[in-house]
């Protein structure tokens, strides 16, 4: 879990030191910052997320802020069975997944790129390497939805296969062949161009 950085911690004042269930317990109380509070210290994780969906900075905001408005709503409904992360990524993977299945993936053309690090690239080797992500996320950008969220939370988000299956809600021995399956049709896809 990314920490708070330190301005939030002084905004968000004695709330900053509680656990999971104590800031869920002060959200659902109707404590002023509870909530301003677990999406500073999740933001980043979400939108990232969603980005690795649609490929789109505009749309990856977009439902960055659906997710966090489906949290808000349905935090009475939260247990505790897992961390307040990994229900977040469940309810990411969902939206995301309902997006994409009811809007054909929008991609940023290469030339419209953003936040990109050139620092420690030739631009001739930099040029290369965002052509071949470019590459790489319309593929992943075609797969079916399973693989793709399996592929997305694995690959990009480096989660065990435990926390894959916790998030998907499905079994930890299908999120192996969700993997090995959506990496053989990237192969087949994109052949030996990334590969």
């Amino acid at each position: 879990m990314t920490a708070v950085p330190r301005e939030a911690d002084a905004a968000a004042g004695p709330l900053a030191d509680l656990d999971e269930r104590a800031l869920i317990d002060a959200c659902l109380a109707g404590s002023p910052g509870a909530f301003d509070l677990v999406v500073e210290r999740h933001r980043r994780q979400v939108y990232q997320l969603c980005y690795r969906f649609v490929s789109n900075h505009e749309d990856a905001s977009d439902l960055s802020q659906d997710v966090f408005v489906r949290a808000f709503r349905g935090l009475k409904h939260f247990r505790g069975h897992s961390s307040i992360a990994t229900w977040l990524y469940r309810i990411g993977v969902n939206v995301c997944l309902s997006r994409v299945a009811t809007k054909r993936p929008v991609t940023e053309d290469i030339d419209q790129r953003q936040h990109v690090d050139t620092r420690h690239d030739a631009p001739d080797d930099q040029l290369v390497k965002d052509e071949r992500a470019a590459r790489v996320r319309a593929a992943i950008a075609h797969l079916p939805p399973k693989q793709r969220a399996t592929l997305i939370l694995r690959m990009y988000h480096e989660m065990s296969h435990q926390q894959i299956a916790d998030i998907l809600g499905s079994l930890v021995v299908a999120v192996t062949p969700n993997i090995f399956h959506a990496l053989g049709t990237l192969k087949r896809r994109l052949g030996n161009q990334v590969f």
